[in-house]
This record gives structure tokens, sequence and C-alpha cells, in this order.
């Protein structure tokens, strides 16, 4: 009995350190969705949950791809920094975008918080690149900020990137002073142009990691992929995200694929 009740606990717990905060995820959902002015809501299903995602599509004849985006800690998918700017300015350059809701939890959740719902954002990137192949998108790329590099490196790390065909990650290897990463980002097996960039106004822990990951991009041997400083720009390009959209529409238009 006593053994069982300590199974029954521990279940409990591991459940509860876990789980994202639903309702919070769902007022998230109710301040931003009448707020929407470029694109439109699109609501997803990962692990019999429905997600909202913002879907914006290009209005060029001809379009690239969609890029999958991902927001940082505990944001979403239309946060002024980052989020926004890109969804809606990279339209413009011939790519739909479709920005998802990440599980969020407590807004004074840590790093180490996170890293067990890491794999909660897994069926959640599955689910956008089902919506998008299902609606004839050829090109996918993968775009993540800070928190969310944690979530699309999880997910990369055990499912590989057959299933997109670029990564773009914005301020990765983020974490809270004195917590180190828990999870090495994959980037040296992986087979898809990669754009590492980050702004030189940083966090340290950043910054300090830029040569272990062009390292691990340069192993990986795609000679598409890049590393770029966005000068001057903090963790979360504020008053810089015109040079990120920039340098990320740059990008993307010399990469070609298969």
């Amino acid at each position: 009995m006593l053994k069982f009740l300590l199974t029954f606990y521990l279940a409990s717990f591991a459940l509860s350190a876990t789980a994202a905060d639903l309702e919070r995820e769902k007022r998230l959902a109710d301040e931003i969705v009448d707020m929407i002015v470029e694109g439109e809501p699109v609501w997803l299903e990962a692990n019999r949950h429905s997600f909202l995602s913002i879907y914006t599509p290009t209005t060029q004849r001809h379009a690239r791809g969609a890029a999958i985006i991902l927001h940082g800690r505990g944001m979403h998918p239309d946060w002024a920094d980052v989020v926004s700017p890109l969804r809606t300015a990279l339209p413009a350059s011939g790519w739909h975008t479709l920005s998802l809701q990440l599980p969020v939890l407590e807004k004074d959740a840590k790093y180490n918080d996170y890293v067990p719902l890491f794999a909660e954002a897994g069926p959640r990137i599955n689910a956008a690149i089902a919506y998008l192949r299902d609606t004839g998108v050829k090109h996918i790329v993968l775009v993540a900020h800070s928190c969310g590099a944690h979530m699309a490196m999880h997910w990369v790390a055990r499912q590989g990137d057959k299933n997109i065909d670029a990564y773009i990650g914005i301020g990765m290897g983020a974490t809270d002073y004195g917590q180190a990463m828990k999870e090495a980002f994959p980037l040296a097996k992986m087979h898809v142009p990669v754009l590492d960039i980050y702004g030189g106004a940083e966090y340290p822990q950043v910054l300090n990691m830029a040569p272990e990951r062009l390292a691990a991009m340069r192993k990986a041997g795609n000679p598409q992929s890049r590393q770029i400083v966005v000068p001057g720009a903090d963790h979360y390009f504020h008053e810089r995200n015109g040079d990120l959209v920039k340098a990320v529409a740059e990008w993307l238009g010399q990469l070609k694929f298969q």
C-alpha cells in the first residue's frame, strides 16, 4: 500500500511539474484574437488540445513557402517583438507565416521550469506542418526565438529535420542566471540550412555559446548555413526588429531548395 501511494504521489508530482498552464494560454488567446489586424486565427489540435495559431498569407503570386514561427518563453503568437514583426513582414518576401502558441507556465517561471514542457511543443510543430502541407505548401522553414528555440531543438533531436527545409534560431541558448542548458542543440546533425542569428548586446549565455554553435553548424556541412550578428540588438531586438526582419528575409531569399 505504501509503495502504491508513493508511486501515485510521484506520478502526480511529475504531472503537475510538466503540465502547461492551459488557463493562462486561454487568457492569452482571448486577449489577442480580437486584436489581430494582419492574418487570421487558425485553431490547430495537438494532444487533444486546441491551440491558437495565426496564419498570414503572402500576397505575392508565387509563394516560396511558409515559415512556422515559435515565440519565446511565456509569450504568444502575436508578441510585439520578434514574432509579430516576422509574421507580418515575411509575407512581403513571398512567405506565408504560421505563428504558433507554445505551451506556457506562470509568468515568473524560469528556464528549468520549462524544460519538462519542451516535449509538449513537438506535437504542435507537427500539427502546424500537417496544416501547411494540406494547404499545398512545399517548403517549410522553422523559425524559433529564445525558449522557442529550445523547444524546436528538442523536436529536431527526436524527429530529425526531414520535415522542414530550413531552420532559423534567434537568440539561441538563453537560460536564467545560474541555470545551465539541460539539452545540447543537435546542430551538428542537421541536414537543412541553418541561420543562427543573435544580437550584439545579447545575454552572455547566447554570446558565449556562439563559437560552439558555429562549429557545430560547420560540422553539419551545409554550405547555406550562416551565423549573423545584429549589432546593438538585445535578446528581444527592441528597436532592432527591422534589422532582424531584413537579415532573415535576405537569408531566406538566397536559399536554394532541392
